[in-house]
């Protein structure tokens, strides 16, 4: 017997329904933000996509890079590896809710002040990074900044002055530093 193909939807002319999506509320930098989004949203393209914060990076969608790193209730997340919809209750921090031009946060003028960029995409991540480890209290040591900053990665080689920027906040007792 010969089995007949089964037609399929876009050979019988019909078009798929959009994907459902619902609103989220998130908290990013301190401002409520309604988005609607689908369910696998990642954190990381409702900031950029729905949100309009592009300062997070999108490097290697994968959490193996770093660049997407943000502060969820102060602490480190590769928000890639996140689903928006998980964060309703929470407190998110992009690079953009540390600092402005005109008040830099300490971090950001110490990336600067120690030229500890080049290109500069992976910069926000890492910034939000060392404020995760800073919130965290573990990093006093350059082994353990370089430890526990090694989920971030930057393909211009800044590691000497990362290191030394995220060291001079550390050991100014930053637990001032705005989280």
């Amino acid at each position: 017997m010969i089995q007949q193909p089964i037609p399929s939807a876009a050979s019988a002319g019909v078009v798929a329904a959009p994907p459902p999506t619902s609103p989220v509320q998130l908290t990013i930098n301190g401002q409520q933000h309604t988005l609607q989004i689908a369910p696998w949203t990642t954190l990381l393209d409702a900031l950029r996509e729905y949100a309009g914060l592009t300062g997070t990076k999108k490097g290697c969608d994968h959490g193996q890079c770093g660049a997407c790193t943000v502060l969820v209730n102060g602490k480190r997340v590769n928000s890639c590896l996140t689903l928006a919809v998980m964060h309703d209750d929470d407190d998110i921090t992009t690079i953009e809710g540390l600092g402005t031009p005109e008040a830099m946060h300490p971090l950001q003028q110490a990336f600067v002040d120690h030229d500890a960029f080049q290109c500069g995409y992976c910069t926000p991540g890492q910034i939000c990074s060392a404020q995760g480890l800073i919130n965290e209290g573990k990093a006093h040591t350059e082994d353990e900044i370089r430890e526990h900053m090694s989920g971030n990665l930057c393909r211009c080689g800044a590691y000497v002055g990362i290191l030394n920027a995220v060291k001079e906040v550390v050991d100014k007792g930053s637990n001032e530093v705005r989280k």
